[in-house]
């Protein structure tokens, strides 16, 4: 259960050597002694539940070969170039992907989404077809079917009708694809990138332009301004659906916010897809994100007097390492860490 800010009890994050040396190295914490107290967080791991985290951290190692194996506070850990990490958490039962959370997708840039599919294809990866609108047709990469038009992320069938009837053509260059990983993540690729390296969770938020506003008050992240305020930040999602997507009969793509960024990590969000609220991510695959701060004593104060949820549990806190971290609760149930992270 969630308890208000007033109430909360720091959690602790424990840090072996093989973490410190990751902090000393500055994985999750570029620059991290020169931020103000509230500067904008720096984005310090993804963190996923895992039957068999050894196995997880082989698969993405090969899929992604910038990628490392390591630990960071006594659990497994994968590190991408850019000094973010993926976290395991070992749990018994394979984790929950329903009932839908806020998290969607996490993905990577790469610097040639076809040499990349290529290599999976040759590596048997499990890969998921992009549904085209036409018919049952699919591609793996996005940019072989039909471009986007009005900023818009694909085309309604009807704008696919069109675009077949005008012999539009696909521009056959880089593009999105995706992979099946372990545990059942669904995990984005994207090239063509100046280098490889973890770049986004894509998320689903119950109201996309209330949630931009809560991540820029409570968190202080700069995205491109949407004009919207509290007073009119709800609104309907959009009617249509468009292709290519996961799914046969495409998906919402509008309202969507795309330049919320911790450092180089970027959220994107599009509509919750249903009519039911996100539920609480904790205790599903992707668990929570977690961000690094420098003083986190004046964040607790600063979100406390802000009225923002905390997660953290007071009848089990945990004190066994030595950097601190306290959970709060986004706007649409998203379980968010953080981090203090000081270089040593």
């Amino acid at each position: 259960m969630g308890t208000r800010a007033g109430a909360v009890a720091l959690a602790v994050l424990g840090m072996g050597t093989a973490g410190y040396g990751l902090r000393a190295a500055g994985y999750g914490s570029p620059a991290v002694e020169a931020q103000a107290p509230f500067a904008t967080p720096s984005f310090h791991h993804l963190h996923l539940n895992s039957v068999n985290p050894d196995a997880a951290i082989e698969f993405y190692t090969k899929a992604f070969p910038s990628t490392a194996s390591t630990t960071f506070g006594g659990q497994p850990a994968l590190a991408s170039p850019n000094r973010v990490l993926l976290l395991f958490n070992k749990v018994t039962a394979p984790p929950a992907t329903q009932p839908q959370t806020a998290f969607w997708h996490f993905g990577w840039h790469v610097a040639d989404v076809r040499a990349t599919l290529d290599r999976y294809l040759q590596q048997n990866v499990p890969l998921l077809p992009l549904y085209t609108g036409v018919g049952t047709n699919t591609v793996f990469v996005s940019s072989d079917t039909y471009p986007g038009a009005g900023g818009v992320l694909g085309l309604t069938r009807t704008q696919v009708d069109e675009a077949r009837a005008k012999g539009v053509k696909p521009n056959r260059g880089a593009g999105f694809a995706y992979l099946r990983g372990p545990d059942d993540a669904l995990v984005e690729y994207q090239g063509n990138m100046p280098a490889e390296r973890f770049n986004h969770v894509h998320m689903y938020q119950d109201q996309p332009f209330c949630a931009q506003l809560w991540y820029q008050r409570h968190l202080h992240v700069s995205s491109k301004p949407s004009g919207r305020t509290d007073a009119n930040c709800r609104v309907e999602r959009g009617p249509d659906k468009t292709l290519p997507a996961l799914d046969w009969d495409g998906m919402y793509r509008t309202p969507s916010i795309t330049t919320t960024a911790f450092g180089d990590v970027s959220l994107f969000w599009y509509m919750n897809q249903t009519g039911t609220p996100a539920a609480p991510s904790r205790g599903h695959l992707m668990d929570h994100i977690a961000l690094g701060v420098r003083d986190l004593d004046a964040w607790i104060a600063k979100l406390t007097r802000e009225g923002v949820t905390f997660l953290s549990d007071l009848s089990a806190p945990a004190v066994t390492g030595s950097l601190r971290a306290v959970m709060i609760e986004g706007p649409s149930r998203e379980a968010i860490e953080l981090v203090e992270v000081k270089q040593p």
